[in-house]
């Protein structure tokens, strides 16, 4: 029985081979570098607890509960301090707690007279019908207006996807607003009048869902879920091409070794979009003997258009503290920073004030992100550089003193895939792929969602489709 290759072994790849090799269904993961993880990276030292990546899982739907579950990591889950609720979004130069009820939101600073009355104008501004793709930026003018867009979404667009809200597209990055001015004419009226048939379907939205990591940081999901699949696991075994034959794929490898070859019975790729541009693909069946005959004509030319995908610089700057060092309580989840307010940083975490043992006694930790689509100049600045920026920024909006007792940095050259007006024609030719190419799957953060959370839902649905479709020769 030839086993199922998966490419990639950040969260999405494992765990589609964790449920796959649950079901019987054999699996071989192919990790083109030496961890498993992909983006997911915690660092202990010095009493301090880092994260490369993502901070958090939002437990958006059952299956990520379910995952934790199976496994066996119930136990060594971490849910946030109750005080960690309170979200933060800088005006005036300032950190402003966003407000968490209507009433709130109109007493609250961060909005202006006229921005409460156009948000309760919103249920009565006409829906777009057209059927035009729409940019977030000019979707949230047209039913909120401009103080909404430059105070509030522009920040949580950096916060999400360090993009720009005039070019991510409400459809593609923001799809269940879009669907609720589709299916309810507005925003407002589609939150009032939705909330059975979210509660009915077990899906929570992201504002509302309950965030996660474990005791020793997210790492422990990818590294635990590597454990269980054991030998089927291969590092440091890039995939270069993939071919079609009359008895299933075949994987050409580049290894330590050499370059190699491995029969399967079905493929899923669950890489990144700028690495299945560069890969080899031929769909045309042939017969198992004519597998080194690649004539021009059967190779897909197809992929090369995901290289045009933006994936933005990020740099993440960890600064751990003395407690009396900062003057802000640094009690909620973090603060996010719209561009008009005119810092370097994108926005900050209260890492320290989310879980436990994540700073020594008597410090705390500050988690801050640089670059994207706003200053991508900024992400490819030396670590001391990105430090002192972090640092300045930190000293008007929380009011740090003095240096850090805790320092690290890391750059991701290429970070989020930017769902832009048009990304829909890539989602499009992948379905269009798979179409063609039976047993041939694709998942991960550039097809289903950029967040964790989307991340594991892809891989769980991507191992139910393959799983629904395998045929053991």
């Amino acid at each position: 029985m030839k086993p199922v290759a998966i490419i990639g072994a950040g969260i999405t790849g494992l765990t589609a081979a964790f449920y796959l090799n649950r079901a019987g269904i054999p699996v071989t993961v192919f990790e083109a570098g030496p961890r498993v993880g992909g983006a997911i990276r915690s660092l202990r030292q010095d009493g301090y607890l880092a994260e490369f990546g993502p901070n958090t899982i939002l437990e958006t739907s059952p299956k990520i509960g379910r995952l934790i579950h199976d496994a066996g990591l119930d136990a060594r889950r971490l849910d946030p301090d109750p005080k960690a609720g309170a979200r933060f979004v800088v005006r005036y130069k300032r950190p402003i707690a966003m407000p968490g009820s209507p009433l709130g939101f109109f007493t609250t600073d961060l909005f202006s007279l006229q921005a409460k009355l156009a948000v309760l104008r919103e249920p009565f501004v006409p829906p777009r019908r057209d059927g035009a793709e729409e940019s977030i930026a000019g979707f949230v003018v047209r039913r909120l207006g401009r103080e909404f867009l430059d105070h509030a979404i522009d920040a949580m667009v950096a916060g999400v996807y360090a993009g720009d809200p005039a070019r991510l597209s409400v459809q593609q990055a923001f799809p269940k607003l879009a669907a609720l001015e589709a299916k309810y004419g507005s925003l407002i009226k589609g939150q009032i009048l939705g909330a059975r048939a979210r509660k009915k379907s077990g899906e929570i939205a992201k504002d509302r869902a309950p965030k996660f990591s474990f005791d020793e940081g997210l790492q422990v999901l990818p590294d635990t879920l590597s454990e269980h699949l054991g030998t089927a696991v291969r590092l440091n075994s890039p995939v270069v091409g993939i071919t079609r034959t009359a008895g299933g794929w075949t994987l050409d490898l580049r290894t330590q070794g050499g370059a190699a070859r491995s029969d399967h019975s079905a493929v899923i790729y669950a890489g990144t979009a700028f690495q299945l541009a560069e890969l080899k693909v031929v769909l045309g069946e042939a017969d198992d003997d004519r597998r080194d005959t690649r004539a021009p004509c059967e190779e897909s030319s197809g992929l090369s258009p995901f290289s045009e995908i933006r994936h933005p610089p990020v740099a993440s700057v960890v600064l751990g503290f003395r407690r009396e060092d900062v003057a802000h309580p640094c009690e909620g989840f973090g603060a996010l920073i719209p561009n008009v307010e005119k810092f370097h940083i994108l926005g900050t975490i209260f890492s320290s004030s989310l879980f436990p043992n994540r700073a020594p006694d008597g410090h705390l930790t500050l988690t801050s992100y640089i670059g994207g689509e706003r200053h991508p100049e900024l992400a490819a600045l030396p670590p001391e550089e990105l430090v002192e920026l972090t640092l300045r920024d930190l000293r008007v909006l929380f009011g740090v003193k003095g240096r850090p007792t805790f320092r690290h940095c890391v750059v991701f050259s290429k970070a989020i895939p930017q769902y832009n007006v048009g990304y829909g024609r890539y989602r499009g030719m992948l379905t269009e792929m798979e179409a063609q190419a039976p047993g041939l799957f694709f998942a991960g953060h550039y097809r289903d969602g950029i967040s964790l959370g989307d991340s594991i839902v892809s891989g769980c649905n991507i191992a139910e489709r393959a799983g629904k479709t395998f045929q053991p020769s």
